[in-house]
């Protein structure tokens, strides 16, 4: 396991140009009421942007479908996975890989988890490594989420990413590598859970 510092994340920036449009979550919510956006369109909002999200590719299918099925054996009761389905944080609606919330599910039956029902967010990453490392952890931190997962498939490891700080500079403060042949602990409101061998999540 290497443990790291984890640098100051500068804060998402788009170039200003007078065609681009930032939306609210609202705004957003009421495209997908009316049809104006459907389940065919593979976008999620980060920071008012409507972001195309990436095709999975086989390996990242199979990572997902070996994380939620690991986590599911250590999860306490009242606990469950969703997989890339929305969640409320701020001004952005991402659709996490894998987000660990609280039961029962039909609370979520009119609204989205917002940042008090979700223990941690994973992201499996491939081509989108940068993005989940800045991006992503900015809005995850600012929105103060206790645990942050990358399943790196690149590197072969899991990084966890804990003890955020919102505001201006989101970003979170610890970082630890975990190799394939490590393990991980899970840590579930606060309370260590379970452990997961890296090796068990990768494809």
């Amino acid at each position: 396991m290497t443990l790291l510092q984890v640098p100051r994340a500068h804060t998402i920036q788009c170039t200003s140009r007078p065609q681009l449009y930032r939306f609210t979550v609202r705004q957003y919510e009421r495209m997908a009421e009316t049809g104006i956006l459907t389940a065919n369109d593979h976008v999620e909002l980060l920071e008012g942007w409507i972001v195309q999200k990436m095709t999975q590719n086989p390996p990242h299918a199979v990572a997902l479908d070996n994380t939620v099925d690991q986590l599911r054996d250590v999860l306490p009761v009242g606990w469950r996975t969703r997989e890339q389905k929305p969640i409320l944080v701020g001004k952005s609606m991402p659709e996490p890989d894998i987000t660990v919330v609280r039961g029962p599910i039909r609370r979520y039956t009119r609204r989205h988890p917002v940042p008090s029902d979700i223990a941690m967010v994973v992201e499996v990453s491939d081509t989108t490594l940068d993005e989940d490392r800045h991006d992503k952890q900015i809005i995850y931190a600012r929105a103060r989420l206790p645990v942050y997962w990358i399943v790196n498939l690149v590197a072969r490891q899991v990084e966890v990413y804990s003890d955020p700080k919102g505001g201006r500079q989101a970003r979170f403060s610890l970082r630890q590598d975990f190799g394939v042949d490590e393990k991980l602990t899970v840590v579930v409101n606060g309370q260590q859970v379970g452990s997961i061998r890296v090796r068990d999540l990768l494809p």
